[in-house]
């Protein structure tokens, strides 16, 4: 309405003054409600043309939006294990920090498992105490092995030599050569017994203790993850649970997190497709939101997504067929405030109104530039005037709209 207005200024008010003061004609006697259309026919039809061009100009290079919203991420409440509730430990809509404990499962399995461990690591190092006290004794054994196999060699050697006079029988030397041996293996097994429990104590020993010990740590992971803790800070959403109740990581979240400052800096916008040649990073825009009302909210372009969201394809088990994406999607824009504060006392998930503007600034700075290509730009960044005006009247509206008109 504002463009016909304007455009109508520009066409059909000088056909009729001149159909009036140039050819004398006046309103009820030769312009009347029967001849309006032949009379003004020239004003009409340019007022008809240059307004859908004015209009196409104004949408196409300073595009708007009412699918803006103040999108704000949460954190689904979820335990790493199946579970059944012990204790709870926060109520609904309450604020936490993070890493404040929200809920415990039932940790009897882990606490049963932590003992286990505590008690292996004890029963290792009782082990190593006692092979340490059987190695003091494994050192008189080698004492006692070393003895016999000593006497058992002199013994040997004595009876040797009474066998060149014949004072002793030689089977009795064969059988003190036999002893020898039999003694000097009991030595060597008992010296090998000694490293074998040298080698328990410095290496098998530690090890088992060093996985007894992983093991205590594994279990006291286990059982820390029976508390389920905040990740963020903010505040629980949709939280029910209660004593008794059994959570699922897969199927049964057990409520949601809401973090702090979540949706309240940056406006995620969705643009027509049309309009992906002009919105570019940088661009200057303004936002309305409805919580919000009265209120132009100067923003800036930060990203624009590079892909169309109704376009993305998953594998399936069926094959896709492309009508059923014919729907098209729109252009993601994210918005930041220019200035800092800007989006406070906008609550997260508001919806708003978005316009984005073109500046050819730049261009026109440009001492080279065509005279034509100059106006043109010209043109181009004045009727942006025109989509600010009008976003201004949403902003006045749309509390009268939401409140009056829609039903309330």
């Amino acid at each position: 309405m504002f463009e016909l207005l304007l455009c109508s200024m520009l066409t059909i008010l000088p056909d009729y003054l001149f159909r009036r003061y140039g050819q004398g004609k006046r309103i009820g006697r030769d312009i009347t409600l029967y001849t309006v259309w032949y009379e003004l026919r020239w004003g009409i039809t340019a007022c008809l043309l240059l307004t859908v061009s004015l209009i196409t100009m104004i949408f196409y290079f300073h595009p708007s939006t009412k699918s803006v919203t103040a999108i704000f991420r949460t954190v689904t409440i979820l335990p790493q294990a199946t579970g059944r509730v012990e204790e709870v430990f926060v109520g609904l809509n309450q604020k936490v920090v993070a890493g404040a404990p929200l809920f415990r499962l039932d940790a009897s399995e882990q606490e049963a498992a932590l003992e286990t461990a505590r008690r292996r690591i004890a029963e290792v190092e009782a082990e190593m105490k006692v092979t340490q006290t059987e190695l003091a004794g494994v050192d008189g054994q080698i004492k006692e092995a070393q003895g016999a196999y000593q006497t058992a060699v002199d013994e040997y050697a004595m009876k040797a030599e009474l066998l060149t006079s014949n004072a002793v029988a030689r089977r009795e030397v064969e059988r003190l050569a036999t002893q020898i041996d039999s003694r000097k293996g009991a030595l060597d097994a008992t010296v090998a017994k000694k490293q074998t429990m040298e080698t328990q104590i410095s290496l098998l020993l530690p090890a088992q203790k060093a996985s007894a010990e992983a093991a205590l740590a594994q279990a006291q992971v286990e059982l820390d993850k029976t508390v389920v803790r905040a990740g963020v800070a903010g505040t629980v959403q949709q939280f029910t649970l209660r004593r008794g109740d059994v959570v699922n990581a897969m199927l049964r979240p057990a409520g949601i997190l809401v973090p702090e400052g979540a949706g309240q800096g940056t406006l995620i916008a969705g643009f027509g497709q049309i309009e992906a040649q002009v919105m570019k990073k940088g661009m200057i825009a303004e936002a309305t939101c409805v919580g919000k009302p009265f209120t132009i909210i100067p923003m800036v372009v930060t990203e624009v997504q590079e892909v169309i969201a109704a376009g993305q394809l998953r594998p399936t088990d069926q094959l896709i067929d492309v009508q059923q994406m014919a729907q098209p999607g729109t252009l993601t824009v994210f918005l930041q405030p220019l200035f800092a504060g800007g989006l406070d006392g906008v609550p997260p998930g508001s919806s708003c109104i978005a316009n984005a503007y073109t500046n050819n600034h730049d261009a026109l700075a440009d001492p080279n530039i065509g005279t034509l290509r100059g106006f043109s730009l010209h043109m181009v960044d004045a009727v942006g005037l025109v989509h600010a005006m009008i976003l201004r009247m949403q902003a006045v509206l749309l509390p009268v709209q939401t409140l009056v008109l829609s039903g309330h």
